[in-house]
């Protein structure tokens, strides 16, 4: 099969572009080289921070530079200064054997970086555990080098105990604790090749929870989950480059079929206990998507299969009897949110309610925020203090504290999107802003007093490269539904001088914003794009988050309808304000949700739409696993038609626009049947289009070659779709005003 196969022609009769037709001086060439090398921007920022109880110090990972993939552990000391606790030693080959468990839990994070790109601490930020290479590896944060453990095989999610004395880990599905003098203990083994302890299922990511194990405060005792995947079917993910390889099975619950059976167990480190099983309703909930161990004992947050009840428990550690603490019901879903359930020292509940159209956080007995205000993540729970962030505007994300006494106090100033961490009255805010990525570290004060950086400038510095493409969005509040929206256009264009081609860049999906006051890869790439003389419009519609429940839930029972509705209406409106659209010459383009509308959009509006390059596209409902896709369209046996109208398959007939489909044949998350399903049948029609197989590509495309080029390949075969001559660049950079 070539880059572009036999049966990829495009709409009007010709050839898929090769190539040769790669625009030979693109505007900003050196962008394309860029995103590639840094990793989307990803490389040399700081993440993935911890803050000590007294509050003086933090760690925290970053590359080494901006296209440095070598992630490091690095303490940052109460007078700024900053050192490395820990860097992979040896060559690289080592640094990468790692175990597949390790591999699959780095796709599904998105980790794009090598080295040390996950740790954990005790409470006391004593000690750090990680792994590299499979091998166990800890690190003293008050001085010394780091040093190997011995374990029995390759260590997967290593967490030292609340003394700092042992760590716990998960070696071939066995959950083992091991001290620093490597004494290794087996406590959990499992009884079969598809039984793991400690690891979470495939779908647990879905609903947020990446764990598998916790430890007891006390530490005398692990709660880790059971996953036994022998009803999951299996799908076989080949490599059809590299035809000698053995098909890799993967246990993947499509929609309607079984998932995998999950229980949890308190593993006891005392020789003579023996394990408890923690019980519930698994057959009535058999989703489970939160678990948390304080010391007023474990919390579990289980879910119903049709994801409309959700329930948090309270466990008995001793016995595994549970008790209700909340009930929550929905008619679409219940949306879990991150860093929930918790508690705060006097044991009122912290947990989401949705009331009055807004995702609330309730403290105990009583909503703590403010009308308006949308909870998006629990970050911390201090005390009496939570620590959270939320949206009172849907472009931006702030970080609030809430105090009794005091009340909810933001924290975060100016817009973008800012998280933290916390500790002993130490903030850490990691923000991303219009002018990139700052990290600020706030000390002192009381929570309604916003804790000040010290004068000489107390933050923690990004070693990200400064992106060749300076994002220019216009930010607008499009149609009736006010659709959140942001216009990108040539920095050389002039208005009025002559139309421009029109590129519809969205995500548009649930999970995911793309319309946000900050400088993200995303916007630097519709950028780029702008400068190849498009107008590029990116909106977030119905189904996207940070807005209302409401506008989240408007697509249950059809993924595609109102997405597509309000991608039209945003292009519409736009052209209304702005007459430079030339909407005669309409493109649209997209990755994973995104390429599925894409692909939706040429299929079904034609009329709109002239041109897509859909990639990743989960064409195909009844493809797609079973807590996600049945979220949005329910049970396949129970609600049917939602799965036939939110199919793609059946629309290929429709197609008479050129399409260019794009898939990474290594994809496990949305597996290229998807897309080669599409292109059968749209040969099975008699509809020309063009497919773009990626060989060893899995769901995030990483390597740098591809990404360069995948960039150039899309410029090209959008050109060649809508009849664009390359333009000429002979103007200044000029502000350019919406009426």
């Amino acid at each position: 099969m070539d880059a572009a196969t036999d049966t990829a022609t495009d709409a009007a009769g010709d050839s898929a572009p090769d190539t040769a037709a790669f625009p030979e001086s693109p505007e900003f060439p050196e962008f394309p080289r860029q995103l590639a090398r840094t990793r989307r921007f990803s490389l040399g920022v700081p993440r993935q921070f911890t803050v000590s109880p007294d509050g003086r110090r933090v760690l925290f990972l970053r590359t080494g530079g901006g296209s440095d993939p070598v992630s490091r552990l690095w303490l940052r000391e109460e007078d700024g200064a900053e050192r490395v606790l820990a860097e992979p030693p040896g060559p690289r080959s080592a640094r990468d054997a790692v175990p597949e468990e390790e591999r699959f839990r780095r796709e599904r994070a998105r980790e794009q970086a090598e080295g040390v790109v996950a740790y954990a601490t005790d409470p006391g930020v004593r000690i750090a555990a990680f792994a590299l290479g499979g091998a166990l590896w800890v690190v003293r944060t008050g001085g010394g080098a780091p040093f190997a453990v011995r374990t029995p095989g390759p260590v997967v999610d290593p967490r030292p105990s609340p003394d700092g004395q042992s760590v716990a880990y998960v070696t071939a599905g066995a959950l083992h604790v091991v001290d620093l003098e490597g004494n290794d203990r087996l406590l959990a083994a499992p009884e079969g090749p598809e039984v793991t302890y400690g690891l979470p299922d495939y779908v647990a990511a879905e609903s947020g929870r990446l764990r598998g194990f916790w430890w007891a405060p006390d530490g005398t005792a692990l709660l880790a989950a059971r996953v036994d995947t022998s009803q999951v079917q299996r799908w076989y993910i080949a490599d059809p480059a590299n035809p000698h390889l053995p098909p890799r099975s993967v246990p993947y619950p499509a929609a309607g079929t079984p998932n995998a059976e999950v229980s949890l167990h308190v593993l006891s480190l005392e020789e003579r206990r023996t394990a408890v099983e923690v019980g519930w309703d698994r057959a009535a909930f058999e989703y489970l998507v939160g678990t948390h161990w304080d010391a007023h004992g474990p919390l579990v947050t289980v879910q119903s299969r049709d994801q409309r009840t959700v329930r948090v428990l309270a466990a008995d550690p001793a016995s595994g009897a549970t008790r209700l603490l909340h009930e929550q019901r929905d008619a679409a879903w219940v949306e879990p949110m991150p860093g929930t359930p918790a508690r705060t020292a006097s044991g009122a509940l912290v947990h989401a309610e949705e009331q009055d159209g807004t995702r609330k956080l309730r403290i105990g007995a009583e909503v703590r925020t403010p009308p308006g205000l949308q909870v998006r993540e629990v970050l911390a729970v201090e005390g009496e203090r939570v620590l959270f962030t939320a949206s009172d505007e849907p472009t931006e994300t702030h970080v609030w504290s809430y105090e009794p006494g005091d009340g909810c106090v933001r924290l975060s100033e100016g817009p973008g999107l800012h998280t933290a961490a916390a500790g002993g009255g130490t903030v850490v805010l990691d923000s991303r802003t219009p002018g990139g990525h700052r990290t600020t570290v706030l000390r002192g004060g009381r929570p309604h007093q916003r804790p000040a950086p010290r004068a000489d400038g107390d933050g923690i510095g990004s070693l990200a490269e400064e992106p060749a493409v300076t994002p220019r969005p216009a930010f607008l509040s499009l149609g009736d539904r006010g659709l959140r929206c942001a216009l990108y256009l040539p920095s050389w264009y002039e208005p009025g001088s002559g139309t421009l081609p029109v590129l519809l860049d969205p995500y548009g999906g649930p999970a995911m914003q793309v319309v946000v006051r900050a400088r993200t890869w995303f916007s630097c790439v519709s950028q780029w794009f702008a400068e190849q003389g498009f107008a590029v419009l990116v909106a977030d519609g119905r189904g996207t988050p940070g807005r209302s429940p409401e506008w989240e839930k408007a697509v249950r029972g059809d993924a595609l309808g109102p997405a597509l509705e309000d991608q039209v209406e945003a292009l519409h409106a736009a052209a209304d304000r702005f007459r430079d659209l030339d909407l005669g010459r309409v493109a649209i383009r997209g990755w994973s949700y995104g390429g599925y509308l894409a692909a939706g959009a040429v299929l079904r509006r034609p009329d709109v739409f002239h041109a897509a390059v859909a990639g990743a596209a989960p064409a195909d409902p009844w493809l797609y696993e079973t807590h996600w896709k049945e979220r949005y369209l329910g049970h396949p046996d129970e609600e049917p038609e939602n799965y036939e109208r939110s199919s793609l398959i059946a629309d290929a007939p429709r197609l008479s626009r050129p399409l260019l489909l794009v898939h990474g044949l290594a994809d496990d998350n949305v597996v290229v049947a998807h897309s080669l399903r599409l292109s059968a049948a749209l040969l099975a029609a008699g509809r020309p289009h063009s497919v773009l197989p990626l060989p060893g590509i899995s769901h995030l495309v990483a390597q740098e070659d591809v990404t360069e080029n995948l960039l150039l390949f899309q410029i090209a075969f959008l050109r060649k779709s809508l009849g664009i001559e390359r333009h000429l660049n002979t103007g200044a950079p000029r502000s350019v005003q919406i009426d």
